[in-house]
């Protein structure tokens, strides 16, 4: 089954309210709909630089700006969009076969991800071209 970038949504996640602190809860096939095998952070990423620059096989992710904001653009070889993360109760859900660029880090950000499968090099595409062949050929 082929995604497109209509599949990848930003989704409010539970925040529990208390006066000492807010607690924001994420559990394997309940909120997050698959199980997290890797948990990853970017941070510290210089003004002005960018990340991503793939696409991925099987691959799902739930993405938070645990700190400050950035914006991904993402693309599935027909169409583009942009979503801009910005609080930590935000998780953009970023489905398998889909382009990621990452830019506009805030200063002080924390990109937290929750992936579906561990990292395996040949789950990444790298290159934008191949990427454009398995969208078109599978």
């Amino acid at each position: 089954m082929q995604f497109s970038i209509d599949d990848c949504k930003v989704v409010e996640l539970p925040i529990v309210h208390n006066a000492s602190g807010n607690i924001t809860v994420m559990e394997n096939n309940m909120n997050i709909p698959f199980a997290i095998r890797r948990i990853y952070y970017l941070y510290d990423v210089p003004m002005g630089a960018e990340r991503g620059g793939h696409a991925h096989y099987e691959l799902q992710q739930y993405v938070v700006a645990a700190s400050g904001s950035f914006t991904f653009i993402l693309d599935d070889g027909e169409n583009k969009k942009e979503v801009f993360l910005n609080h930590p109760n935000k998780a953009l859900h970023i489905v398998p076969g889909i382009w990621r660029e990452m830019k506009d880090f805030s200063s002080g950000s924390i990109c937290l991800v929750f992936a579906s499968i561990e990292y395996a090099e040949s789950d990444y595409i790298r290159e934008y071209n191949q990427f454009l062949n398995f969208r078109k050929n599978g």
